[in-house]
Order: structure tokens, then C-alpha cells, then sequence
């Protein structure tokens, strides 16, 4: 399955599921790349904590998920999107 990001609550909400479906506990997979459990607790419920790229790519490893970068679509003929318009919030 294909899910696209776009905000850090999002990415959030998928490492929770993801998680989950391993049977895993924060604790668990938090000591697994080396943070706290209320760390991993504040990137799954509210996208503000923040990981390194070496830490993110282990859970993603850890709950069988990849990372993948593509383009976007084009927005059009030059046009900016709209202020607000599905832009990422970082």
C-alpha cells in the first residue's frame, strides 16, 4: 500500500499503526533505535518530536515500511499552489 505524507502528524499516525501491527509497545521500539518511550509517544500522537534520518529509517525498518522519494505533480503551467493549498507544514 501507497500512503502519502504530508505533515509530521501524519507520518505520526503511521508509525503508530504500524507499530501496533507488529504487536509492538513504544518501549519497545523506542529503545530498538535508541530514544525514550515519550519521545516516540510525542512523534505518534502529535508529530513533534523529532528523530534522526538514522533513527526514522530503523523504525521504518523495524515495522517492515519503506521510504520512498518522488516528484510531485505537477502543479501547473507555472503556477504556485494556493496559500494553505496541501502544503506540507515543515
Amino acid at each position: 500500500m501507497k500512503i502519502i505524507v504530508q505533515t509530521p502528524t501524519g507520518l505520526g499516525e503511521i508509525l503508530q499503526s504500524a507499530r501496533k501491527a507488529r504487536g509492538m509497545t513504544q518501549a519497545q521500539a523506542a529503545a530498538h533505535v535508541g530514544v525514550g518511550q515519550p519521545r516516540l509517544s510525542a512523534l505518534e500522537t502529535t508529530g513533534t518530536a523529532g528523530l534522526s534520518l538514522e533513527q526514522m529509517l530503523a523504525l521504518f525498518a523495524l515495522y517492515g515500511l519503506e521510504f520512498c522519494v518522488q516528484s510531485r505533480e505537477p502543479v501547473g503551467a507555472g503556477k504556485a499552489p494556493a496559500a494553505g493549498a496541501d502544503t506540507p507544514e515543515w
